[in-house]
Parts: C-alpha cells; structure tokens; sequence
C-alpha cells in the first residue's frame, strides 16, 4: 500500500495497490473447465457406446468358449495321438464350402486344427475356417473367423459393435472421436480435482469420495475421486485404441516408422524373386491372405517341423501357404504373457528356413505396442486382464452417469425441473495473456493436426462457441 495527497483537499488517503499478476492456473483453469463441460456433455455419448462394448468385448472369450465348444474342444474320446497335419488338411478341403486355402493353424493343447480358407469374397480378416478334430480327422464343423484372435460369429459381432456400430469406415469415426477425447477428459478433469483438492489442503478428498457432501458436491466428489483411480487404465485404453484408428493411426504408424519403434517385418520372397517383408502392428484387427498357387500342401508338416527347429515352439501357431515366389511362413499367435510372436520363413522347394523374427529382438517401443494392443484386447493376462477391462468400463460409465448429474444439478431452480445446468461462461480465451494465447493456439494445432477428428471437433466446439456469444451480445443490445 502506498499513500498519496488529494491536492484538491489537501487530505492524505491510502492508495490503492496495484492488482497481483495471476498465475499460470488461475488464467487457465476456467479455459480448462469450459472445455472439460464442453466435451464432457458432447462426446460422452460416444465415450459410453465405446465403454458398454468394449465392457461385453472383455468378457466375450468366455461366452465364445460356451456358445462354440463343440468346435473349439476335441472330443474326449479321441486320445492324445494326432493324424499328419496334412491329413487333417485334406480333410478339410473335401468338405469346405469356400475354396482357396491360405492357412492352418495346428491344434493347441486339447484344441482343434483350424483350416483357413479365402475365396476373396470375405471382407478384410475374415477368413472361412473348418475346425478339424486333430485325433480322428472327423470334421466338426465350419465358421467365419476374424482376426488374429480368430474370432467366432459371436465375438466378432461384438468386436464390430466397439469397433465401427457396425457401419463400416464411417463407424470407425465414432471410435476414433472417443479415444481421441478420452485422454483431454481425464487429463483435464485430474487437473480441476487435484486443484480443488489442494485449495481445501485436503489430500484425503483427493482419493476418497467426502463421506458428508451433500447434492452437487457429493456427484462431484465422486466423480473426481473415480477419475483419479480409473486415470491410467484410460490413458492407456485411448493411447491402444488410437493405434487402430483411421487418421490418427496413420499419423501413429507414420511417427513409429520414423523413431524406429516399427515392429521388424519377415522376409518372405525367395532366392528367385527377392523383395518384400511381411509384418504388421494391429494384431486383431489386421491380417494376410496368402495364396496357395502351385504349392504342395502335404509339405506342410514338413515345414511346421522346420519352424519348430529354428524355436518357433508356441503350441499356437499359424502356417500360412506361400504366394507364387514367396514362402511358407510359420507365426506365433499366443498372445498371452509372456508373448510369443515369433515367425519363421521357409522355403517351398528347399524346406529351409530363410529368415527368422523373435519377438526378443523387437525394438522396446514395438514390445510395449505389442503389450498394449493385447491389453486393450483384453488377452495379456487372461482373466484377470479381462476382469480388470469390464471392470474399468463399469467406472467409465458410472464416471459418465455422474458427469451428466452434475450438469443437471447445476440447473438454477428446482423448478426448471426439465432444464439442465447452464454452461460454464464465456470468455476464457479473451481473459487470455497474449504468450499464453498463442502457446494454447500452437498446442491446440500441433495436436489438431496429430489427432485429426479432435481437432476437427474443437474447431467445431470453437466455432459454435463465437457464434453463441456473438448471438448473445446482439440479442442484449437490441433488448
């Protein structure tokens, strides 16, 4: 405080001081909570479609196992002894209904050999699958598989349901659109609570709900405290599900290329015809077709027998047939940990491998991309893993329910009984120190661009926002 002399009365008074600089939070937490609201009330419905199906996706292996354990389990009587994988094969092929062999993937441990069959008819990773028991070479029956988890009818319906609405590409938008948002919701709402938390100096509220709130502040209590223990899990669930989106993906595929963090692929052109590598990153939801051509389909216990040489030695495998001028390639499908991914390449006319990728050799980010996918899917850890995934969607949903009760709590009289809470207020960005502003713009576009269908919807938010304030301000002054 400083002092100062009124010259007109002589009469000395007190100064008022100059307003204290605001800090960084108090500029933009109410940026921060406009955009939390905003998105909160606009994607959330997309984030619910996601949380439902992707909680029934979790649980789905076990409802597979039932509905098709006719075809997954060989028969009791059969015995442990198993018929050349050629034989089964040829079994196959005299009572498919869809030609063009392409894989076969040996019975597991009390399982069925499954013969693979693409016609180029299915859509992409779906492939014809005739389950063969591997003791008697009795067919048991036939289905539509997906993807490297080879997914039943059952299974896939609801893997499209989480993956697309079953839409197709367009579907996929709606995925995408969640996953992107996802993490911006939890980052933003950790830092609301975690700042509210620390203005009460209440680090218990920060993780337990207050047992004597009451209304709005007891929703919100919960909400919060939800977050904070559900926090990793969606981090990790929005940073997999990008992985697999359309625009960002690529945009994902495109930065892992330029790190280094691809996963290795497998050579798989022979000494006459030499070139390309086969691999991939989307586990599940990608896959090959290989086509049969001239190849000799009794090689393959032959190859198989190569394969297990070089220490390709997952009871689950896939053995997919050589195109003209490639090889035979003998893959890792266990996808429980510890992963085993490897994949070996063998020569149609040598029977010699010619190349070899061992998961062990995968640059650390390709592990972590690897482990991440399978975690998401739900087939890291098994039950458990499957367990956890039901039981995080269970918290999303209820962290969405409150989200929405807090809006309606927020109406401004009991009798607005139909209304909901107003919108936090404009102006967040004017209130905005010009470095602050144009930081907050560069990052808005650096990951606009990164993560398209975001910033496609926060240029919409934006715009819908000015429009609104601008209506409000004409409708004032001709009030």
């Amino acid at each position: 405080m400083t002092l100062e002399i009124d010259t007109t009365s002589g009469e000395t008074r007190a100064a008022a001081a100059p307003p204290r600089p605001r800090g960084a939070w108090a500029l933009l937490r109410p940026l921060i909570l406009r955009l939390h609201f905003y998105a909160g009330v606009l994607v959330a419905p997309f984030l619910l479609v996601a949380a439902v199906s992707g909680g029934l996706y979790a649980l789905s292996p076990q409802l597979e196992r039932v509905v098709y354990a006719e075809l997954l389990e060989a028969p009791a009587a059969s015995g442990p002894a198993q018929l050349p994988l050629a034989d089964q094969v040829a079994a196959a092929e005299r009572v498919s209904t869809v030609t063009g062999l392409v894989a076969v993937r040996p019975a597991p441990a009390g399982g069925t050999t499954r013969v693979l069959f693409d016609n180029g008819t299915f859509a992409e990773s779906y492939r014809h699958a005739v389950f063969v028991d591997p003791a008697t070479g009795n067919v048991l029956g036939q289905e539509t598989v997906y993807g490297t988890s080879g997914s039943l009818p059952v299974r896939s319906w609801i893997d499209e349901l989480h993956r697309s609405l079953h839409l197709g590409e367009t579907g996929r938008l709606y995925s995408e659109l969640a996953a992107s948002w996802l993490w911006v919701l939890a980052l933003g709402g950790l830092a609301l609570w975690v700042a509210r938390t620390r203005a009460r100096r209440s680090a218990r509220a920060l993780l337990v709900p207050e047992a004597g709130a009451r209304g709005r502040a007891r929703t919100r209590s919960r909400h919060g405290v939800l977050g904070v223990w559900l926090l990793l899990g969606l981090l990790a669930l929005s940073a997999t599900g990008l992985t697999w989106s359309r625009f960002a993906g690529e945009n994902v595929t495109d930065l892992r290329a330029r790190l280094g963090w691809s996963t290795p692929g497998l050579t798989t052109a022979t000494a006459s015809n030499p070139g390309t590598a086969h691999g991939g990153d989307h586990g599940d939801h990608g896959g090959s077709v290989a086509g049969n051509g001239a190849v000799n389909v009794a090689d393959i216990d032959a190859v198989l027998a190569a394969a297990r040489a070089v220490d390709v030695s997952s009871d689950q495998v896939e053995i997919g047939l050589p195109k003209p001028g490639k090889t035979w390639t003998v893959t890792e499908v266990h996808r429980e940990f510890p992963t085993a991914v490897d994949a070996a390449a063998v020569d149609p006319t040598t029977l010699a491998v010619t190349d070899t990728v061992r998961f062990a050799d995968y640059p650390f980010m390709a592990k972590l991309t690897r482990w991440g996918i399978d975690l998401h899917m739900g087939v890291l850890f098994g039950l458990p893993n499957q367990i956890a995934l039901a039981g995080l969607a269970a918290g999303l949903v209820t962290m969405l329910v409150l989200g929405y009760r807090m809006w309606w709590q927020r109406r401004p009289t009991s009798a607005a009984r139909w209304r909901p809470g107003p919108a936090y207020g404009p102006g967040a960005l004017r209130a905005l120190p010009w470095p602050v502003l144009a930081a907050v713009a560069v990052v808005a576009i650096a990951v606009g661009l990164f993560l398209p269908l975001l910033g496609v919807s926060l240029l919409a938010f934006l715009l819908v926002d000015t429009a609104l304030a601008a209506y409000r301000r004409v409708t004032t002054r001709t009030a």
